[in-house]
Parts: structure tokens; sequence; C-alpha cells
């Protein structure tokens, strides 16, 4: 494992997230969440929440926790199953979790949520760990 990491100044300098209005809320070894509110012009053409916001979301979670030990690491596979529809005002939260890591591959869950709970989406993904130390 690695030093430090300044995962926050990392976040801050992303930015695709910045522009969309992800933050991240918190990451530790193995765990991160991340949160948006939709907005307006987060919406699709049918008037709900575009899908690729919600990917986007959980998509960071996944960076987040899959480089959270401090080493790099890069998505390689996800995949992403949508359960239901979001609307303008709802804060979605994604939640990243670590389910295995061996020395160059590890896979992890998210799930999107909205404010009530109720589940948005999940993403399953698996990562290549490089095994350079990451630089904030």
């Amino acid at each position: 494992m690695s030093g430090k990491v300044d995962m926050a100044a990392i976040a801050r300098r992303d930015s695709f997230c910045v522009g969309l209005g992800i933050e991240l809320v918190e990451v530790s070894s193995g765990r991160a969440t991340t949160r948006v509110k939709v907005e307006p012009h987060h919406l699709n053409l049918t008037g709900v929440c575009h899908g690729g916001l919600t990917f986007t979301l959980a998509d960071a979670a996944f960076g987040f926790v899959c480089n959270s030990h401090g080493v790099a690491a890069a998505g390689i596979d996800v995949h992403m199953v949508y359960n239901r529809a979001v609307g303008v005002g709802e804060v979605l939260t994604a939640t990243a979790t670590e389910l295995s890591r061996a020395t160059r591959i590890a896979t992890y869950r998210i799930d999107v949520a909205r404010g009530d709970g109720k589940l948005v989406a999940a993403m399953t993904g698996t990562a290549f760990i490089s095994g350079k130390p990451l630089e904030s």
C-alpha cells in the first residue's frame, strides 16, 4: 500500500465531474461515496434524469474506490442496470464497495440511490491495478 493520497484534491481537478455537480462525499480503503443533485440541465429528451449522469456518478465512485488504496487503478469492465427514473431536485448518492482485490485485479459494486433509499441503478466493475503509487 502506498502513502496517503489527497482524494479530495483529485476530485476537485476532475473537470467533468465538477461541471456536472458531482461531489466526493467520502473515501476510505475499499469504499467511496459520490453525490449529485439533479438539475434541469441533467434531464434527457423525455424529461427525466439522463442515464449518462447516473452512469458518471457511479463511475466517479468506482474510480475513487479502485484507487482508494493509494495505488493507481483503472476500470477495465463495467455493467450497469437502471431500475427507476429520477427527476429534478432529487439527490442521488453512489456508494462503491470493494468486493475483492488481488495483486492486479479488483471487483466492485456501486449502488446509486435516491434520498429515500430507493435503488436507482446498480453497477459492477472490474479494475486493473497498475502497482504504481497514485499521486495527488
